[in-house]
């Protein structure tokens, strides 16, 4: 089952549930409601791995949404948006555990030919599409950062 088809019959599922699967109903509403408008945009059906860049980019927006809330003191709007992120959390790849990123970026490394922070840029080039979903950018940036001499 592709992962449209999966938000399709969880949306259902919510439904069904009534009053209780309302917040899960519109977060997955929102979510295939990206995914469309993204797939008109770019004028195409909507691979699994285009699905999880767009959901890796809603959770994204909302965490950097909850964090402002949190550092405006409006609690219960960031909670709400950490809610809405494990909901969308649900649909993405496992993330990559601190020894996979490590190893992946050695390779990555080692294949670009990197001997300074100046080919940093190589290497992300390299890295990123393997990652794609299952890190954050600036994560992946720090540890090739730190791996380089």
């Amino acid at each position: 089952m592709s992962l449209k088809d999966r938000l399709m019959e969880d949306m259902k599922a919510a439904m069904k549930a009534g009053a209780a699967g309302k917040k899960r109903l519109s977060v997955l509403r929102m979510a295939r409601a990206a995914i469309r408008s993204a797939e008109i945009d770019r004028m195409r059906e909507f691979s699994d791995e285009d699905v999880v860049e767009v959901l890796a980019r809603e959770i994204k927006q909302r965490r950097d949404s909850a964090e402002e809330y949190m550092r405006l003191g409006q609690v219960e709007a960031a909670r709400g948006l950490e809610d809405e992120i494990r909901i969308l959390e649900e649909y993405m790849p496992a993330p990559l555990t601190e020894e996979e990123l490590t190893k992946m970026a050695k390779e990555a490394i080692a294949e670009a030919g990197a001997g300074s922070k100046k080919d940093l840029g190589k290497v992300m080039k390299l890295l990123m599409p393997g990652v794609k979903g299952r890190a954050d950018g600036s994560t992946v940036r720090e540890k090739v950062d730190s791996l380089l001499p």
